[in-house]
């Protein structure tokens, strides 16, 4: 079955218009998205011209999936020692996202990092500690999503995120759960 390529995409968003989301989000689009979304933005994807509390509340997921991974057992081990005070864990979780790269939300749960502002950036698929490379950057992601594949060429790091994300061999501390 062929796909359909066209049919994935709307038309873009103006230089203004990118300008007052990045105001509105307090973010900073990496060259590569501005260009794309100039000239494209995915069907169904997050309204950048206009408040939109779906991108708001995909601004706060990371730290949300990470809170509710640690609040079920998980606990990475770069942390140190997971504390018994669950306000103690959460601050530690919570200066761990503050020191991170901010993720853009871009189609459901995939996010481009907001730094380096540079093109190139890896796409993440983000659900807390379960956080996978989705494209070493966005035409892949884009193949890979639209295209119904799964292939990462060479990925440039992301402080936190890539940790994570190659992190899947480490043992995580705390109790194993499976996620619900």
């Amino acid at each position: 079955m062929q796909i359909n390529l066209m049919d994935r995409w709307a038309p873009g968003y103006t230089q203004s218009e990118l300008d007052e989301a990045q105001e509105r989000y307090g973010i900073n689009f990496p060259p590569d998205l501005i260009a794309l979304f100039l000239e494209k933005q995915p069907s169904g994807g997050y309204r950048w011209n206009a408040e939109d509390s779906r991108i708001r509340k995909m601004l706060a997921r990371p730290l949300e999936a990470l809170l509710f991974d640690v609040d079920h057992g998980l606990w990475w081990p770069d942390w140190g020692e997971r504390p018994n005070d669950l306000s103690l864990r959460h601050g530690i979780v919570g200066e761990a996202l503050a020191q991170a790269p901010r993720l853009i939300p871009i189609l459901s749960h995939r996010f481009l990092p907001e730094t380096p502002c540079d093109s190139g950036n890896p796409v993440f698929s983000m659900h807390g500690f379960d956080t996978v490379y989705y494209g070493a950057n966005l035409s892949q992601y884009f193949v890979n999503e639209f295209g119904g594949t799964y292939n990462i060429g060479p990925v440039r790091h992301i402080p936190f995120w890539s940790d994570i994300t190659e992190g899947h061999d480490q043992t995580f501390t705390g109790a194993p759960y499976v996620r619900p």
